[in-house]
């Protein structure tokens, strides 16, 4: 399933458009972005209510090529930026990151 696919299937709106809408792999969920770094797989999607820059420079570090923020946070600009710049696909979902993570789940599985 691509990114755009996931989006779509989630109902989450692409906030940052400029990327490889590249299958994903998997996905990790968590809000600890050392978590992360430490877990989370080469082409994983990143389910999170972090919604900052440096949640997008964690990504780079291990190429996740979408980020899923949950429960509507704002985005800032800055992050949406900086996303652009990596080709890191941003969205929001308006539910929490259990639902998000278990409606992809059962996409993925």
């Amino acid at each position: 399933m691509t990114i755009r696919e996931a989006a779509a299937a989630l109902g989450a709106e692409i906030c940052q458009d400029r990327f490889e809408d590249v299958s994903l792999g998997g996905a990790y969920t968590s809000d600890l972005l050392s978590d992360v770094m430490a877990n989370a797989r080469d082409g994983d999607a990143l389910i999170t209510i972090q919604a900052h820059k440096n949640t997008v420079a964690v990504a780079t570090l291990i190429n996740i090529p979408a980020i899923i923020v949950c429960n509507s946070r704002l985005l800032p600009e800055d992050m949406l930026e900086a996303a652009q710049d990596e080709g890191i696909a941003v969205m929001r979902a308006a539910e929490n990151q259990y639902t998000v993570s278990g409606k992809l789940y059962g996409l993925l599985s």
